[in-house]
Parts: C-alpha cells; sequence; structure tokens
C-alpha cells in the first residue's frame, strides 16, 4: 500500500477549526476527506490540551495526536497526526535553545514500506538583517536554528525512509517565489537561507515535489492574506518535504490542496501532499 504524507501550516489549530461559513467548514471536514496516513502540523499554537479539544472529532475517528508545544504561550508548536500509533517519539534535535520551543518533532511509524521517521519541522521566519535590534536578534536566531538544525540533518539523512516536513520558511529557488526579484533581501529569500537548503540537497537531502516537477513554477503553498496575493497565485513554496535517498526513489506523486477560492481557506497555507509507494 502506498504512503501519503501531508504537511500543513494550520495557522493556529484552534482558528484552524472553526466554520467560517457554510462552504468553508474548516479544517476538520478536510481532515475527515483526506487520504493521508500522516499529517504534519506547524504553527499549533496550543497547549496539548487544547489542541486535543480542537481536534476532538477526528481523535475520536481513530487519529493519534502527537504533540511538541512551545514554552511560549499561543506561539509555534508542531503537531503530527497519524492512522496508527506511532513506535516512538522524539520532541526536538538536541538544541539547548530551540527543543523547548515546539518547532522539531519526529515520529517512527511501521508501514508498508517499513520503518518510516516522519517529522514536523516550523523553522524560524527570522528577518533581514538591519540596524533594528529586534530585526537583528531575528536575523541572528534563525542563523542559529540552521547551524544547529543543519547539523543534525547531516546525520538523520543515514537513516533508512526519512522525510521531514513542513514549514521551512526558505523558498530555495526562484521557481518557489513569484516575486523573486522583489524579494532578494527579505527573510526567507535571503542568500545564505537559499546556500543552507542548497547544502543540505547536496549532501544528500531530496527536494521530492522540486524532482516530480522540475519545470514547474511553485506550487506555491503560502499567500499573504493582504492584499491579491492569494487571488494573484503571489505565492511561495516555502512548506515541503526532504527525504534521503531511499525514500525520494518512492515518492511518485506531489499535490497541493489550494483552496478553491479565498474565503474557503482555513490557513494561509495549503496543505502539501507527497504519494511515496
Amino acid at each position: 500500500m502506498p504512503l501519503e504524507i501531508t504537511t500543513v501550516n494550520v495557522n493556529g489549530i484552534r482558528a484552524a477549526v472553526k466554520q467560517r461559513s457554510e462552504n468553508n467548514r474548516g479544517f476538520l471536514p478536510w481532515l475527515d476527506a483526506t487520504t493521508a496516513d500522516v499529517v504534519l502540523m506547524q504553527e499549533v499554537r496550543a497547549g496539548e490540551k487544547l489542541a486535543r479539544e480542537a481536534l476532538a472529532p477526528a481523535l475520536d475517528a481513530g487519529w493519534h495526536l502527537t504533540m511538541s508545544e512551545s514554552t511560549v504561550k499561543g506561539h509555534a508548536g508542531v503537531g503530527v497526526l497519524t492512522r496508527s500509533a506511532p513506535v516512538t517519539v522524539r520532541i526536538g534535535f538536541g538544541s539547548d535553545e530551540f527543543d523547548e520551543l515546539g518547532r522539531y518533532l519526529e515520529v517512527d511509524l511501521e508501514t508498508d514500506l517499513g520503518p518510516v521517521t516522519a517529522a514536523s519541522l516550523y523553522l524560524p521566519k527570522g528577518a533581514a538583517l538591519t540596524e533594528d535590534p529586534k530585526d537583528a536578534a531575528k536575523y541572528e536566531e534563525k542563523k542559529r536554528f540552521l547551524d544547529e538544525f543543519g547539523d543534525y540533518l547531516g546525520n538523520l539523512v543515514r537513516r533508512r525512509h526519512v522525510v521531514v516536513g513542513g514549514d521551512w520558511n526558505i523558498a530555495h529557488a526562484e521557481a518557489d517565489i513569484k516575486n523573486w526579484k522583489g524579494n532578494l533581501k527579505n527573510p526567507g529569500f535571503l542568500p545564505h537561507e537559499r546556500a543552507w537548503v542548497g547544502d543540505l540537497l547536496a549532501n544528500g537531502w531530496r527536494d521530492v515535489t522540486r524532482e516530480l516537477y522540475p519545470d514547474e513554477t511553485g506550487p506555491y503553498s503560502w499567500w499573504s492574506w493582504r492584499g491579491k496575493a492569494f487571488d494573484n497565485d503571489s505565492g511561495w513554496r516555502i512548506d515541503y518535504q526532504l527525504t534521503n535517498r531511499s525514500l525520494a526513489e518512492r515518492a511518485v506523486k506531489s499535490t497541493v490542496d489550494r483552496a478553491a477560492a479565498y474565503d474557503l481557506r482555513w490557513s494561509d497555507h495549503a496543505p502539501v501532499t507527497v504519494i511515496y509507494e
């Protein structure tokens, strides 16, 4: 049987599950309809108790929730929903600074493809380096995260069947962002950030969506709530799944579940799904 994995930044799970209109009933109907085996969630922005309350219908239906909440209330938080209970759970990547901030979570699963490690990542957005102390602090925080996490990924890639999906907050190539020329000095498209992703790809990690669709612009997964960004498809491809070689060779299809209209969105991100066979 194939293994179907989705990654999505829910932009606050309590907001995502709310019914916004008769036609936009939120995250739960989407979850009820999906055929994914694993859903990697980012920016849950709730403690586990509140997240379980928000997801109660899905959990009653058989989904298993694994969480890493942030010690900063209402901030970050990652979770993994699985059809079967994980064999092992690991929170964080051994970082004294970041492991308690709800930015990384791994689960080991038994699947028809064999043992699979699936990880949910919410990488800091960061900022451009300016004279503003707040920007400088965010810039340095993201750089520290990249340095530490990059070292960790260098070892993780050697595992059998591993996928790290999430909101990477970095558009790697020009094809990954609609207005790339206008964003050369903005966080998420800074030279050192793009080089960091390039180093991962040069050292064993595989961007399965890009490999499946090498000549496609995007497909974008995030659009600003402001202006006409969504209507004009002026987006960024910052949600993706990186895998090691053994799992990349099993990837057969990747899709972005883009809402049919602006007012049908329950997050500013769209789910990104990859099927592995």
